[in-house]
């Protein structure tokens, strides 16, 4: 097999008993580049060659610190990597170096990894579809003509055509899950808290997005998992789970699967994506664990309303001093200024409110995982969409009345920040990939992987289809 569709950890292994080295990787990973980046534009910002060959080298020549020691990664354009550029999709930053890494990107040059460049992202990583005036659109491997999703499109797409073997991404509103599932590939949100961010600006108000990571395997999510999580004596709120990694060969008990469908008819999903979960649910039948139907456990409009509130309040308070400079206004995106402005609007007690219901929210899931181990619904509500169109305006006829209201499938575990795995969970009828978020409760990231671990065994979709290279 060709070293680049191997997974992270079987080139670690390899890379560390002198069979693989550095220089043959990073040659092997440009490549491919080389071979494929222009047809889905996932990695920009590639450092030159000769660079990382040397680098590559000077890996092969010193003792190993870690086991991403000599394996290539691309940093996705939302975080910092010193010395490269984070234009975060904006021609507000293009071209801005980055003049320190990011918490957890150190945390991965620490354990060995060679950063080759970024990973594409829609500007601010506003928006489910990678496109950016920047570098332009991520297009779907399985689909040219289609959106990889976002906001952690190109960090998928290079995942699923080769280009790296493990990603990280970031996760507000299914960042990680849609495209994941778009591409066929794995992806973690995981609990709140477990992977700091950056220790700048308000530390406490802001709780919705969270950094994880991505692969083709599960092992290699653990494995990447445990590199980026852990306090940060800097931040408050931080957890430090024990590692995922070494439970990852414990088999995964039978569980409670619950199926939240649907969720009373709140959701719509276009044609094809409750047959794909469904038969996805049987597999997992199959493999012993039990599947029940869970009827719509919360008020689906209250629940959106909450995360519209506090996500347009979050977004203000990170962008709003670009909106308030003229100059810079014009240059944000539209969904950027409507939340901004959103966000600019509420009250103090407007926020309370939408903070109360998520808690309540908290409180009812929290008892719902009294009844079943792990809940489950679609990555997406639809199948990957034109690659020009800005946003879904509809599915299956209903009309979607914000530019991420498509996406509202995402929302019952981002607003309470639970962990989620996404699974591929097969194709449809046009040859297009989709995926399953499994959910837990608070805490349960190295059960959801076990129970991941156990699914990839049964089915290696990865593996199983990869995308057409040529």
């Amino acid at each position: 097999m060709n070293i680049l569709d191997i997974g992270a950890l079987a080139q670690s292994e390899a890379l560390a008993n002198g069979s693989l080295t550095a220089r043959a990787l990073m040659e092997a990973t440009l490549e491919r580049i080389d071979a494929v980046n222009g047809d889905v534009n996932a990695i920009v910002a590639l450092r030159p060659r000769a660079e990382l060959l040397a680098e590559a080298d000077r890996a092969d020549a010193t003792p190993r610190v870690g086991w991403l020691h000599g394996i290539p990664i691309a940093i996705k354009d939302l975080s910092d990597a010193e010395g490269l550029p984070t234009a975060k999709g904006s021609p507000l930053f293009a071209g801005t170096i980055a003049q320190k890494d990011s918490v957890f990107v150190a945390r991965i040059r620490a354990a060995g990894a060679i950063i080759i460049g970024k990973t594409n992202t829609p500007e601010f990583g506003l928006g489910s579809h990678t496109f950016n005036p920047v570098y332009g659109p991520t297009r779907n491997p399985y689909d040219h003509r289609r959106s990889a999703g976002g906001s952690s499109g190109g960090a998928a797409a290079a995942l699923a055509t080769g280009m790296l073997s493990i990603a990280d991404g970031s996760d507000m509103m299914g960042s990680l899950r849609n495209p994941a599932g778009w591409n066929n590939v794995y992806g973690m949100r995981p609990s709140w808290g477990t992977v700091p961010a950056e220790p700048e600006g308000d530390m406490f108000l802001h709780q919705l997005s969270m950094a994880g990571p991505m692969a083709r395997c599960p092992r290699d999510l653990a494995a990447l998992l445990d590199t980026m999580t852990g306090e940060d004596p800097k931040q408050p709120l931080g957890l430090s789970p024990a590692p995922s990694l070494p439970e990852m060969d414990t088999p995964s008990p039978t569980r409670r699967i619950g199926w939240l469908g649907d969720w009373g008819g709140a959701f719509t999903y276009a044609d094809g994506i409750e047959d794909v979960s469904k038969a996805a649910l049987d597999q997992l039948v199959a493999l012993g664990h039990q599947v029940t139907a869970v009827p719509a456990p919360f008020d689906a409009d209250a629940m959106w309303d909450s995360w519209t509130t506090l996500r347009s309040f979050a977004v203000a308070a990170g962008l709003g001093a670009l909106y308030r400079d003229p100059e810079s206004r014009d240059k944000l995106k539209p969904a950027a200024q409507w939340e901004i402005e959103r966000g600019l609007g509420f009250t103090g007690q407007e926020v309370q409110q939408a903070s109360l219901t998520r808690s309540d929210w908290y409180r009812r899931v929290t008892a719902l995982f009294d009844e079943v181990d792990v809940l489950v619904l679609p990555s997406a509500q639809l199948w990957p969409f034109d690659v020009d169109q800005v946003h879904p305006t509809q599915i299956a006829g209903r009309d979607m009345d914000t530019y991420h209201r498509w996406m509202q499938v995402v929302v019952p575990a981002g607003l309470v920040g639970l962990p989620v795995v996404n699974i591929p969970a097969g194709f449809g009828a046009e040859g297009l990939p989709a995926g399953l978020q499994m959910i837990g409760p608070r805490g349960s990231d190295t059960a959801l992987l076990q129970l991941a671990q156990q699914w990839h065994a049964a089915t290696q979709w990865p593996q199983m289809r990869p995308p057409p290279l040529a």
